[in-house]
């Protein structure tokens, strides 16, 4: 009985193609299986892979009169015992934070940024490069750093030359920009926005075309540019006339690009 059955197995297959049948057979399941994994239930559908979208732009500018003036500076004392030089360096400071709140700056608005003490050496007996001679301590060198920001941009011409007659050995980095300056730059950006979607609401009617949504979003700029921004270079200071400061006017910018999905 085996072997009948065996034998039209046998006859089956030869009379069907044989292996050549069997192969096709595995192909076909092959490719169903595969095509069930990478469609799933829905089948092949073109919009599942690409959508078809516009892209426009929009830009947002706001110039704005700066409203605070920042400014960077130092004191510095040095004195063989490193604790006279700190002394020094206290006493100035102190001097320069009374005057600084005569001028109506609070206290907020004095911020240390760098306290530093280093040894300077100097060579005994040496002419010329490559020194040989002996390496001795002169001093140890004491400095503070601060950053200040001047509100009352009336007071701040005397505010620097003030600090000129304060021992500050270097002052530098004025700026006049915006006290909420991140809220401005989120208006610029609504400008922007709301530029670019009536740019899209008017090129999807030239199109024919319906928007659907949002699709993708990118933004760049927000960089503030300034106009007429006073500088004050780095160099020790004496006391002088008030200082010019003309303030200018800020420009901040901001671009945006949205991707619309249509139909």
């Amino acid at each position: 009985m085996e072997e009948q059955n065996n034998c039209k197995c046998c006859g089956f297959f030869k009379n069907h193609g044989g292996h050549k049948m069997v192969k096709i057979v595995l192909v076909v399941i092959v490719v169903l299986i595969i095509g069930r994994i990478l469609f799933g239930n829905h089948g092949y559908n073109r919009n599942d892979l690409q959508k078809d979208t516009i892209v426009v732009s929009g830009k947002g500018e706001l110039t704005v009169k700066p409203d605070i003036a920042t400014i960077s500076f130092s004191t510095t004392a040095e004195d063989l015992d490193v604790s006279k030089a700190s002394d020094l360096v206290n006493k100035y400071m102190a001097d320069i934070v009374s005057n600084l709140k005569l001028n109506g700056v609070d206290d907020k608005d004095i911020k240390t940024t760098n306290y530093n003490i280093y040894p300077r050496y100097d060579y005994l007996n040496a002419q010329v490069y490559p020194y040989s001679g002996k390496q001795v301590l002169v001093a140890y060198v004491v400095t503070q750093s601060i950053n200040l920001k001047i509100r009352d941009l009336s007071k701040a011409g005397k505010i620097i030359s003030d600090l000129g007659s304060l021992k500050v050995t270097d002052m530098s980095g004025l700026t006049f920009t915006n006290d909420k300056y991140d809220d401005l730059v989120k208006q610029a950006r609504d400008e922007a926005i709301v530029q670019a979607r009536d740019e899209a609401k008017k090129l999807a009617k030239s199109l024919g075309v319906i928007l659907v949504k949002i699709v993708g979003y990118s933004e760049g700029g927000n960089y503030p540019v300034y106009y007429d921004r006073a500088m004050v270079s780095s160099a020790p200071m004496g006391k002088g006339a008030e200082a010019v400061l003309p303030t200018g006017e800020n420009k901040i910018t901001s671009n945006v690009s949205i991707t619309y999905e249509i139909r």
